[in-house]
């Protein structure tokens, strides 16, 4: 003979709530290669030969065109590629030249921004030597790296989101959250 068992109000409550509270947030878990970087993440190459390799503060030029990088989890090893949300642009610049705010948020006259335009979405690419602008090459909104990434030409509504870096054991490193909103919105 088998009994059945009768569940009282205050066990359904407590099951209720455990799939109310517990079940989305495993539905909301990310994996790691789709996280934003993370503090403490090693900077590293994003494509050609070098891909997956790490930036080495030696290896960026003063001025020079900057280079497209990703963050990497140093435990897991895991590049945060999963996402092209996550796409960083990395460059050396003086750090005497850099407003306040950007050279707080730089490591050496390192500094790093979201490679994604802030206008629709596109890649930055595009680098203008003589000003030192990084600049869209879907509607040439440009973008001073030096003033926190701020809105110097064209359609883009707001700065790029500026990644704060460190140097730590003489690795590139993630020192914080994106200053800023990352990617774009649709303007109707």
């Amino acid at each position: 003979m088998t009994t059945k068992k009768t569940l009282s109000r205050r066990e359904l409550c407590k099951m209720g709530l455990i799939a109310t509270v517990a079940l989305p947030l495993n539905a909301h878990a990310q994996p790691a290669n789709r996280m934003r970087p993370q503090r403490g993440d090693q900077i590293v190459f994003d494509g050609g030969d070098k891909a997956g390799q790490l930036i080495s503060p030696e290896q960026l030029v003063l001025n020079a065109q900057p280079v497209a990088a990703l963050a990497r989890d140093p435990n897991s090893n895991e590049v945060r590629d999963g996402s092209r949300l996550n796409r960083i642009m990395v460059m050396r610049v003086d750090p005497e030249t850099l407003s306040t705010p950007t050279r707080n948020n730089a490591a050496e006259g390192i500094i790093a921004y979201s490679a994604i335009c802030t206008h629709t979405g596109c890649d930055i690419t595009n680098w203008k030597a003589d000003e030192l602008h990084m600049a869209c090459p879907c509607h040439e909104s440009e973008f001073d790296i030096r003033d926190n990434g701020n809105v110097v030409g064209g359609p883009a509504p707001r700065p790029l989101a500026m990644l704060p870096l460190a140097i730590e054991d003489g690795e590139l490193r993630v020192a914080g959250a994106f200053k800023g909103r990352v990617g774009f919105q649709q303007q109707f």
